[in-house]
């Protein structure tokens, strides 16, 4: 019912925007009768069941704080770490080989307060969106979101059936998409496709940002509703609102620019509009990553900022037996993608894969920042692209899918590979930790999806002929590129 420290913290009326088919573990589906978006009390139950069916619970130590991880003084040698954690008080210390670090990046609210002259003048309250449960304590109240990402979007439309009046400050814009895609399956199943990643890779830049863009704006036009991003190309993480402009449309949510300044009472913003008589002020400004039980140097080695090969090793200590899980974002699910990070990590760890030379491994980081600068934007610098990172990583456990391959040999089941969804289940058609249901769970997932919505059954539902779905899409940019090579 409250944040606490050191501790995630989300709000009661949180769903999913990802799809189950998409950010399950890849050898354990969810229940079939399981909604594809689901609130975070179904994703809690999951997970139990996940952790009893593994057997994981007596490995578990819960309620205990992690307060000091530091190298011991033979590092260099054991790749060994000391370990503090305390429980009801009592502090107790021990030796592991190795640390995985899975506390994910959404623990330490960044509250940018001095970005904000005059704030300290504000006699209205301020909160940061982590500090949100629910919005009865908002009734008939006037309340400014700073932040337009998923938690000031979430937050703002449900506020809106109960507030007096909601306005969104957004310094840069943001896409803004809805969890139902082309005849109404989930946004994922539908847009994460290793057919879909190849064109956006391989088809020419002007062509590609016109196709993004395009789609982007199919619902709705965002320039309309004061949406539009400052730069509409780069593929920054979009938001997941299915409300949000129907909201805008009723004049319950309206977006105004950055804010310039504060006074007692009002915010006045970089178009000298005036928000006046704000009793609240709502900080959707994101996390910072941070972990105080760990020396900043071990993961910070540059600039000050998490500096991680393939965003999971550090890459300057003298053994490989840290490794950080889940700091990585994409369009992708945590959970496949954890996942995928520790099957690697725990190969590096017992000595079955090795990482290469420090050197080699920055030059990585280096390579990938500058794409990800190009792509995504510099505020987004643990942003990466889906379905490239996940076969980056199974291609350094053996685990990667020769697409190609599996036309020839299994072509019913290479259509919906390559065509279908890139679900979790694809890393583990092969490889270390190859589950025997995989290619059934891949051929039926489009049933899974269906199962739930089929309480009222009035005809033949099926499944989207993938075939035809793509070649309805790349009509038009085949259209563009054959004009370009006559005309030119």
């Amino acid at each position: 019912d409250h944040a606490e420290d050191g501790r995630a913290s989300i709000y009661q009326s949180v769903f999913t925007n990802s799809s189950k088919e998409m950010m399950c573990f890849p050898d354990f589906p969810y229940p079939d009768d399981f909604p594809n978006f689901m609130h975070n009390s179904k994703i809690q139950e999951y997970i139990i069941a996940f952790a009893k069916e593994k057997n994981l619970l007596k490995y578990i130590q819960f309620k205990t704080l992690v307060s000091s991880v530091n190298k011991r003084p033979d590092f260099s040698i054991t790749g060994q770490w000391d370990v503090t954690t305390e429980k009801d008080g009592k502090k107790e210390s021990a030796i592991f080989d190795a640390v995985m670090i899975c506390s994910g990046h959404h623990v330490y609210p960044n509250l940018p307060k001095e970005s904000f002259p005059g704030l300290k003048h504000f006699k209205g309250k301020c909160v940061h969106s982590r500090d949100y449960k629910e919005p009865g304590v908002f009734k008939g109240k006037r309340v400014l979101v700073i932040g337009l990402g998923n938690s000031g979007c979430d937050i703002a439309t449900e506020l809106s059936h109960t507030a007096e009046q909601v306005i969104i400050s957004s310094r840069s814009g943001s896409w803004v998409m809805s969890r139902v895609w082309d005849d109404g399956y989930p946004w994922d199943m539908m847009v994460l496709t290793r057919f879909k990643t190849f064109l956006k890779n391989n088809l020419p830049t002007a062509i590609s940002d016109w196709w993004y863009m395009k789609q982007m704006n199919a619902r709705f036009k965002h320039e309309n509703y004061g949406l539009m991003p400052l730069n509409g190309t780069l593929r920054k993480e979009p938001v997941f609102n299915d409300e949000l402009p129907a909201r805008i449309l009723c004049g319950t949510v309206s977006i105004k620019p950055d804010v310039k300044e504060f006074t007692e009472t009002s915010a006045i913003f970089q178009d000298g509009t005036i928000f006046d008589a704000i009793d609240y002020v709502i900080f959707a400004t994101g996390y910072g990553s941070a972990y105080p039980f760990l020396d900043d140097s071990i993961i910070k080695s540059r600039n000050n900022e998490v500096t991680l090969f393939k965003g999971i090793f550090p890459p300057l200590l003298e053994k490989s037996t840290m490794a950080v899980i889940g700091l990585v974002q994409s369009l992708g699910a945590t959970i496949p993608t954890a996942d995928l990070q520790a099957r690697w990590a725990a190969q590096v760890i017992k000595g079955t894969c090795t990482l290469p030379s420090e050197k080699d491994m920055m030059n990585d980081i280096d390579e990938k920042m500058g794409r990800k600068l190009k792509w995504f934007g510099k505020s987004e610098t643990i942003q990466t692209d889906y379905i490239v990172y996940m076969d980056e990583l199974a291609s350094l456990i053996g685990a990667k899918l020769n697409v190609p391959w599996l036309f020839l040999t299994d072509p019913k089941l290479a259509v919906e590979v390559f065509f279908g969804p890139c679900s979790p289940y694809q890393f583990r058609l092969v490889g270390p930790g190859r589950w025997p249901g995989a290619r059934n769970a891949i051929l039926t997932q489009w049933d899974r999806a269906l199962k739930p919505m089929k309480t009222r059954v009035v005809g033949s539902l099926q499944k989207p002929f993938l075939f035809f779905h793509w070649l309805k899409l790349l009509a038009i940019p085949i259209l563009l590129i054959t004009v370009f090579l006559v005309l030119f």
